[in-house]
């Protein structure tokens, strides 16, 4: 890119943007946060529509579910093993089932999210639940880590025609590039994810957003993440993701695998502003020098520099009458 670009910000730099429901996707452009509630509402539309108002606090752009048809997605050899839920001892096969919205149950939900001016969407598991899903017209779909290699969910996902957004979390780059080749790459978005529920921070590989944005340079990218704390999430907005996805639970002791690695609504609001915040300290990459630095450079500076900032930002010559420089050597005292 030339010096030129640099200076006035070539706005072409960077991955085309994705439009989700009401919202653009990709670079330049406001982070997309994705408020997971996946099966953290442990079957109940009421706890799920305590995390969907939490998410609308937040300032999240979206929440989005899973959806499996257990019968296809549970191994049939451990349908009839028993084992504890809230619900009491049952088989496994049966607590999939509960934690299962039915058709009537999600038009409950699609209705609260529309009322409440926030997207939803699912990831799906299985070619089915793709399927049940297209009834309520979602913005875009979600491909789990655990379906990068399943081609038949994938081949279902493009015959919506809607965005899909992928984790790449249990895969190897073969079966990334494998997937991406399966999919309708202007419609797609590209997540870094390690699936460890909750991960370690040094496990996290965040400068994997750089190999991702380096293979697929016209492919949004963004991080799904399973860690505590907000401070990795915050350092991948830095590296460049252009979404967030993040589990959220009402209270982190609650029963299920996903909800130790959840963040709660009340830090769901901290997380967000923080983002927020980190978006505004990132700027846009073009030097500028602002009124308030002109001020100090007066006082501070014992004589001209080479080059002097004018009352708009640019920069002059910094040579005088005579032709020659402020100073012998074109730098000032604190610049040495």
């Amino acid at each position: 890119m030339s010096l030129n670009a640099l200076r006035n910000g070539d706005s072409s730099v960077g991955p085309s943007a994705i439009q989700i429901g009401n919202h653009w996707v990709g670079s330049g452009r406001p982070v997309y946060f994705i408020a997971e509630i996946g099966i953290n509402h442990n079957g109940s539309v009421e706890t799920a529509k305590r995390m969907i108002d939490g998410a609308v606090q937040a300032g999240c752009q979206a929440v989005k579910f899973q959806k499996r048809t257990p019968e296809k997605c549970v191994p049939r050899d451990q349908w009839d093993i028993e084992r504890d839920t809230p619900w009491g001892r049952m088989k496994y096969i049966e607590y999939r089932h509960r934690t299962e919205f039915s058709a009537a149950q999600y038009k409950e939900i699609d209705a609260y999210c529309r009322a409440a001016g926030i997207e939803w969407f699912a990831s799906c598991w299985d070619e089915d639940a793709v399927a049940f899903m297209e009834q309520f017209e979602p913005p875009c779909y979600k491909v789990a880590s655990a379906s990068v290699t399943d081609t038949k969910v994938l081949e279902a996902l493009v015959s919506t025609g809607r965005p899909v957004i992928m984790s790449t979390g249990m895969s190897t780059l073969d079966q990334i590039e494998g997937a991406v080749r399966s999919l309708r790459r202007d419609r797609l978005l590209l997540a870094h994810a390690v699936s460890l529920y909750p991960c370690e921070v040094s496990d996290l590989n965040l400068r994997m957003i750089h190999t991702l944005s380096s293979l697929y340079p016209d492919v949004p990218i963004g991080y799904s993440g399973h860690e505590t704390g907000s401070a990795p999430t915050l350092a991948a907005i830095a590296l460049g993701a252009t979404f967030i996805e993040r589990h959220i639970t009402l209270d982190r002791s609650m029963w299920g695998s996903d909800q130790a690695a959840s963040v709660d609504l009340e830090n769901l609001v901290r997380l967000t502003a923080s983002i927020r915040e980190v978006e505004k300290a990132l700027g846009d990459g073009v030097k500028k020098v602002l009124p308030g630095e002109l001020a100090q450079a007066k006082k501070l500076r014992r004589e001209a520099p080479h080059a002097s900032p004018s009352a708009n930002g640019s920069t002059t010559n910094g040579k005088g009458a005579n032709g020659k420089n402020g100073h012998a050597n074109g730098v000032s005292r604190l610049e040495r």
